[in-house]
């Protein structure tokens, strides 16, 4: 049988042969594990023993300093955060002010001071919590404005830009005229208004006209005419809502629009006619109530 290791203990003789217990060699295996773990310097390569009441309190401090470095985190974001919102919202550095404000497109009829009354409401907020939308709203809600345009210029200033028309026409109920846009609202009144170039309707009461369905007829065609024909119109006359007729030079021409329908087709034919004397003739008077048919008297 082969020579084993010194290290085990091992009983020798014929194979089926008896053994004797009592001539066992005897080891001490505690001596011998210790002999075995043993290095260099002795004990400190035994294997450690472990202290689970000091590993209990280092996981409680590294549990802790977890808990400090997330608290620490947590606040610095919260602090960030605040700052960040007290910028953007509450700091004079996004501040709209009134002298920041700035306006163009009034006119007469639409003076600079009523688009500031609505613009300057916004006056005192950051410019991140002024709503354009709302502001261009308002804006067009004054009478005489067909649009509005509000930017904003950061870090605090904002434009406002609004196309003014005229008047669509002048209300005259006995000495007094009233300008209305093509709406029927009535516009701001003004001193020394310019009304040349202005159709007139004459109507017995203001008021109870701009409820009238022909006077209402009448202005939304007086407010699409082209400005060079605007400037000829002597006389404005609408006894129903699809009769309206304006007359231009004193009676040179007279256009019968019927309604407000099909208006551009209706102003596209007029123009064809008046302008083509070989269409026109001797005839003054232009029907386009039905404007593929048009009448020429």
């Amino acid at each position: 049988m082969e020579q084993q290791s010194s290290d085990v203990t091992v009983a020798k003789g014929r194979q089926g042969a008896f053994v004797d217990a009592r001539r066992l060699h005897s080891e001490d295996y505690v001596a011998e594990t210790l002999r075995q773990t043993a290095g260099t310097l002795g004990v400190a390569a035994r294997p450690k023993v472990v202290d689970f009441t000091e590993r209990a309190k280092e996981r409680k401090r590294a549990s802790a300093r977890v808990i400090a470095v997330r608290v620490a985190v947590a606040a610095g974001v919260v602090a960030v955060v605040t700052g960040l919102v007290w910028l953007l919202f509450f700091s004079t550095v996004f501040r709209l002010e009134s002298a920041a404000i700035s306006v163009t497109g009034a006119n007469e009829w639409v003076s600079e001071q009523t688009i500031h009354d609505i613009a300057d409401k916004q006056a005192g907020k950051s410019l991140f919590l002024v709503s354009t939308r709302d502001v261009a709203d308002q804006l067009q809600d004054i009478p005489g404005v067909s649009e509005a345009k509000v930017t904003k210029r950061f870090p605090k200033a904002m434009n406002v830009a609004v196309t003014a028309q005229r008047p669509a026409a002048m209300l005259k109920s006995g000495e007094t005229l009233t300008a209305v846009d093509a709406e029927g609202r009535v516009l701001n009144s003004v001193s020394s208004q310019n009304v040349d170039g202005i159709p007139v309707i004459e109507v017995k009461d203001v008021q109870a006209s701009l409820e009238n369905r022909s006077v209402k007829e009448a202005l939304i065609i007086l407010g699409a005419l082209p400005e060079s024909m605007r400037q000829q119109i002597t006389k404005v006359t609408a006894e129903t809502q699809d009769s309206v007729t304006t007359t231009l030079d004193d009676g040179e021409r007279v256009i019968v629009w019927g309604d407000s329908s099909q208006l551009k087709l209706k102003m596209a034919v007029v123009d064809k006619i008046i302008n083509d004397p070989k269409v026109i003739g001797d005839k003054h008077q232009v029907d386009v109530s039905a404007p593929l048919k048009p009448i020429i008297k």
